[in-house]
């Protein structure tokens, strides 16, 4: 019985000792997926993913890279404390018209985990972002109309009190 009980604790405490973290036991994305909206044709736009380490240790992003060409990234390199926020920041060409959906792996020290985040969006011809563009600031109320509604002057200058 003993040599069973014995048996059970190793395999018990092996199994503690080999268990694996995961992404999701040390860090929390502010958000996995970031839309970028609509991007004029061969002008970059860069993206900050936020990461918050939820642990109580330090955390260390070992690698955050795309998983094309098309991004290029950079992280925060040191330590992340318990509680506090690191980046990982990328940046899409945007060399062709069209949508796009680009990801980039995230990989933490001693997690064998490889976490995924995604930057979307759509790539308009310069001239299709400067129509959307055009379309998008008539939308907007005018913020430099100063008169009141209620003080309308007639043609001599004095107060209308109709």
């Amino acid at each position: 019985m003993k040599k069973l009980f014995l048996s059970l604790t190793a395999l018990t405490f092996s199994a503690l000792l080999f268990a694996q973290k995961t992404v999701a036991d040390i860090a929390k994305f502010e958000t996995e997926t970031i839309n970028q909206g609509y991007l004029k044709q061969n002008e970059p736009k860069e993206v900050k993913f936020i990461v918050t380490n939820i642990s109580k240790e330090p955390i260390i992003i070992e690698q955050a890279n795309p998983t094309c060409g098309c991004t290029m990234g950079d992280y925060t390199k040191s330590p992340i404390a318990p509680g506090a926020t690191g980046f990982i920041s990328a940046k899409f060409n945007a060399a062709n018209a069209g949508h796009f959906t680009k990801n980039l792996t995230v990989k933490f020290a001693g997690v064998d985990e490889m976490k995924s985040i995604t930057i979307t969006g759509d790539v308009l011809t310069a001239e299709e972002y400067d129509k959307w563009a055009a379309e998008e600031a008539k939308k907007k109320p005018e913020a430099t109309s100063t008169k009141p509604a209620t003080a309308a002057k007639n043609k001599t200058g004095t107060k209308n009190n109709n």
